[in-house]
């Protein structure tokens, strides 16, 4: 007897994850290793929400709060919003996953921009809904208009990642504040902020104004950038109560556990830290993208914690990659995420981003 599995799964694409360091490590014959290929930060938790952490570990024999009132509690009052609005998640990602699982069934539409970032292709392979792909505009930005124009009575979900994942591009919330305008209201609009922070065009807190006149606007932000979680993952939006509801309804109970609140709360104390780790993200963006265009290459005005290179046509991208990594480089490719002839390579601390340069310059 032969098990059959459900036709969806013939449907995924792999999501391809930055190689680990010591698979690095060990793939190149190299000892240290480098690792930009994730968009990771650099800099660790502070102290204070490691000793949060540390202190959640003594209970961890009791299951964590199903519903993280306190972390939605602290979130609610940051964005001066109403608790019922915040849905939080083990990573951004399961808020996508779940939105989709909650809206999309087979004869939906799901609208997003392409290259964007790479889990969305996973929405319309899970739920059977038509996915619709919008090619950037030049500059490598979301072209709003042309996905305007693929919006129908069908569409459920449009996606516009904010600045967006892999090209770092960034609209004003006044340009996302006029799309919504010409939105049809049944379509909820996702916009993907993990990389909001980094941004300089903007207040952050300006989109979440823009939720007072939009109800089918979600926000989508993260902990794993901006204050450096991402090994605990802890995601969360702001959107309706509807759409809170609807997701917490199709996820798995308990699925951020006491250590990921513990940490996010404490993290929200500390202003000044986050500021601080943006900043000298920033000083680093602005480092690397001069070095890279020293070298005669182009990269889009990054508004996020990683640069989007183009190689163009004239240079093999595995090559390039693999000769980074035998130097002890590791970055992402650019077909992975739907771009070829292109490299992502996320900011690291100086001596990093030295060392990054120094082995591009060797390999071009």
């Amino acid at each position: 007897m032969t098990v059959t599995f459900a036709e969806k799964l013939a449907r995924l694409p792999e999501y391809t994850a930055g190689l680990p360091s010591a698979d690095a490590s060990e793939k190149y014959g190299v000892a240290e290793i480098t690792k930009l290929a994730s968009n990771e930060s650099p800099y660790p938790p502070h102290p204070d929400v490691a000793e949060a952490v540390a202190r959640a570990a003594t209970q961890a024999n009791r299951y964590p709060d199903p519903n993280a009132k306190v972390l939605r509690r602290r979130l609610a009052e940051q964005h001066e919003v109403d608790p019922a609005q915040i849905a939080v998640a083990n990573g951004s990602c399961e808020i996508l996953l779940a939105a989709a699982e909650a809206l999309c069934e087979p004869g939906a539409e799901i609208v997003y921009a392409w290259p964007a970032f790479s889990m969305y292709p996973h929405l319309p392979a899970l739920t059977g809904a038509r996915e619709i792909r919008v090619p950037l505009a030049d500059g490598d930005v979301h072209d709003l208009d042309a996905m305007l124009a693929e919006i129908t009575a069908a569409t459920q979900l449009v996606i516009v990642c904010n600045p967006n994942n892999p090209t770092g591009t960034h609209l004003p919330a006044a340009e996302i504040g006029a799309f919504l305008e010409r939105v049809p209201k049944h379509a909820i609009v996702i916009l993907d902020e993990a990389y909001v922070d980094f941004q300089t065009n903007d207040d952050p807190e300006d989109s979440v104004d823009l939720r007072k006149s939009f109800p089918n606007l979600v926000l989508l932000r993260t902990f794993s950038k901006n204050f450096g979680l991402a090994g605990l993952r802890v995601g969360y939006s702001i959107g309706p109560t509807q759409f809170r509801q609807a997701v917490d309804a199709v996820r798995q109970p308990f699925s951020v556990n006491a250590l990921a609140q513990a940490a996010a709360v404490e993290a929200l104390k500390h202003g000044d830290d986050l500021a601080d780790r943006v900043a000298k993200t920033i000083v680093e963006r602005v480092f690397v993208e001069e070095g890279v265009r020293d070298l005669g290459l182009e990269t889009p005005d990054s508004q996020a914690n990683f640069s989007w290179i183009d190689l163009t046509s004239e240079r093999d991208e595995q090559e390039i990659i693999d000769g980074l990594g035998a130097r002890g480089v590791i970055v992402r490719g650019g077909t992975s995420l739907g771009g070829p002839d292109h490299i992502r390579v996320t900011y690291g601390h100086r001596a990093e981003n030295e060392r990054f340069l120094a082995a591009l310059e060797e390999v071009l």
